[in-house]
């Protein structure tokens, strides 16, 4: 009789990569669905069973399934931009509705569903927690309020269909194998190479990706039915993570601190530009809404129920950057 098998979506992505290769480092027979045209720089020594499909495909996702006993829904439409932003939302709720109607109908005995911290509310005087669930209205862009909605599916499956599933909030993963890279690769790859002289007053909270990827396996071995985890690590001014890479890479950190409301001009412009050349903005109004706050977020109750210790933000972003420069990004 062959091993059970654990299948996880988005094995080609930042977080997916991490996820199977953790589970393969602890003996897990793993099966990765990716498709056709997904990117091939983290699946060349992809340690377990490649399927193509489509997510938005039942069928595709349904054969994916066939004899998984867990199910790690890893798998999301990163993009903080879109020519047309409801193109996020329709594919982030549509995938995570397909995968959790065929492990439903597969019987799998536990699924892990890759939420965000999008999902939550920041405050102004403290590390949000999971208390702080945001409504779609409270979300900013597309891609939040398409987290948000896939939760709220998640949540009502478990509690009214009893689908076996626990939810993890990564907060603002860095380190290796981030190979577009995400927004926030985007912006160490740019400060590293000094291409960043100043920088708005926000804060964000960077976590390994290897540590969240710990946190998923966590959260399947012990984590309860229907409940929320933030996998965070430590909150940072932008300013000073801007400061640390600049120590990293042997540069003069940025000094200039310039306020948002100038920046929405010229990231109306970005954005109308990549509409014309189909490229990505590297700044957008979006961001510029969400860098209002610092979103700074607490993962006691992961740390308390799941021994969840991610180590400290300065290692991850050390690891970051001697990826990007493996990878060439960085001169």
């Amino acid at each position: 009789m062959p091993p059970p098998v654990t299948l996880v979506t988005g094995v080609s992505g930042f977080v997916g990569s991490a996820v199977a290769r953790a589970l393969a480092a602890q003996g897990v027979t793993v099966r990765g669905m990716v498709r056709a045209s997904s990117p091939h720089a983290n699946l060349a020594d992809f340690p377990g069973e490649l399927v193509e499909g489509d997510l938005r495909d039942a069928a595709a996702v349904a054969r994916a399934m066939a004899g998984a006993r867990h199910v790690f829904h890893v798998a999301a439409d990163y993009r903080l931009w879109a020519p047309d932003p409801e193109d996020i939302v329709r594919n982030n709720l549509a995938t995570t509705r397909i995968v959790m109607e065929a492990a439903l109908a597969a019987r799998v005995e536990r699924i892990v569903y890759t939420s965000s911290v999008a999902t939550l509310v920041p405050r102004d005087d403290a590390p949000a927690d999971e208390t702080r669930a945001a409504s779609p209205e409270q979300a900013v862009g597309a891609y939040k309020r398409s987290k948000v909605l896939a939760e709220r599916l998640v949540e009502t499956m478990v509690a009214e269909r009893g689908l076996p599933a626990v939810i993890v909030l990564p907060s603002t993963p860095i380190g290796p194998r981030d190979v577009k890279p995400t927004p926030t690769g985007r912006i160490i790859v740019e400060a590293a190479n000094g291409k960043m002289p100043a920088f708005v007053d926000s804060g964000l909270n960077l976590v390994h990706v290897d540590d969240v990827a710990d946190g998923h396996l966590r959260a399947m071995a012990a984590g309860a039915i229907g409940e929320r985890y933030i996998l965070g690590g430590q909150d940072v001014t932008l300013g000073a993570m801007l400061a640390q890479i600049a120590a990293i890479v042997g540069r003069k950190p940025p000094t200039i601190r310039i306020p948002r409301a100038p920046l929405f001009p010229l990231a109306w412009a970005n954005e109308h530009l990549a509409r014309l050349t189909g490229g990505d903005p590297f700044l957008t109004l979006d961001s510029l809404r969400m860098a209002k706050y610092r979103m700074y977020f607490s993962s006691a109750k992961a740390g308390q129920a799941l021994g969840y210790r991610p180590r400290p933000h300065h290692e991850a972003l050390a690891d970051a950057i001697a990826w990007f420069a493996r990878a060439g990004m960085i001169r």
